[in-house]
């Protein structure tokens, strides 16, 4: 089974979603599963794991909804305030749906360079893994070090790292990050999506070699077990299309064995998020 194990839907508004810029035009409109299954099947994809885009329940539950609804949409990940002193009951809530299956927090948008192991974030990641919920961490470079010490405090839990935790690919500038993503590799509780690598380059100049040494730096610290397809549709149309963001990933991995593809584009994520 082939999996798209990151892309969003989201019904536009220029308050909600004002992380949409005019930069970013392409975008600022709704995207939702009939704009998506076509693609899906065009690409031999059979699909999908939506992930939250706004931090809210209200999210949470129109993606729940949309999942009801189209069952190409096997799996949602959301948001709930993992803060909140009632957090204990708003994952028992959740845990009754079944493809819920786990949350994410914008972490990348946090002004506090520590978020992560901040102490009421801290005992809420520490209540997932009793409601089975995975976590995504959304980071940029600088983050890498303290998301490293922060996973090390939750060795059962399953955390996956999106868009490879974007690195610097239009500038090339990746030391930080390579030392960062491979330190925390070192963790076998924790995967990596494969995605978001076309909005990290320069979106109207990229050229699929651009993308290679950071597929040679996850592939290598990760390996084949612990890596899994994104396309991160819609975002990724400020730089390509969906079919782009699947020829870049399969065109790499076609040199590795059927075995190894066939984790990557599906089965590893059909395993992290238990589809």
């Amino acid at each position: 089974m082939k999996i798209d194990s990151h892309l969003h839907f989201w019904k536009y508004h220029p308050v909600k979603d004002a992380w949409i810029s005019d930069e970013m035009k392409v975008i600022q409109r709704d995207f939702l599963p009939v704009d998506t299954e076509p693609l899906l099947k065009e690409n031999k994809i059979d699909g999908c794991i939506v992930v939250q885009a706004c931090q809210s329940e209200e999210e949470t539950n129109f993606l729940l909804q949309l999942a009801e609804e189209n069952n190409f949409i096997q799996g949602v990940v959301g948001w709930v305030d993992l803060r909140a002193a009632n957090l204990e009951e708003r994952l028992a809530c959740y845990s009754q749906y079944k493809k819920l299956k786990g949350f994410r927090h914008i972490v990348q948008a946090e002004p506090q360079p520590g978020f992560l192991l901040g102490e009421d974030f801290c005992r809420g990641i520490a209540q997932l893994q009793q409601f089975n919920f995975t976590y995504d961490i959304l980071i940029f470079p600088g983050h890498l070090q303290s998301a490293a010490a922060f996973v090390k405090l939750f060795p059962q839990q399953n955390f996956v790292i999106d868009h490879l935790a974007k690195p610097d690919i239009k500038n090339t500038d990746f030391f930080l990050w390579e030392k960062g993503i491979r330190a925390l590799a070192r963790y076998p509780n924790v995967y990596c999506k494969v995605s978001g690598m076309l909005t990290e380059a320069d979106w109207n100049n990229w050229k699929e070699d651009d993308f290679t040494y950071c597929l040679d730096v996850v592939t290598e610290s990760f390996g084949p077990d612990r890596l899994m397809f994104g396309s991160d549709w819609p975002v990724c149309l400020l730089a390509g299309s969906y079919k782009t963001t699947c020829t870049i990933v399969q065109g790499y991995y076609s040199k590795f064995s059927t075995e190894v593809q066939t984790k990557i584009m599906g089965a590893n994520a059909v395993r992290f998020y238990k589809l």
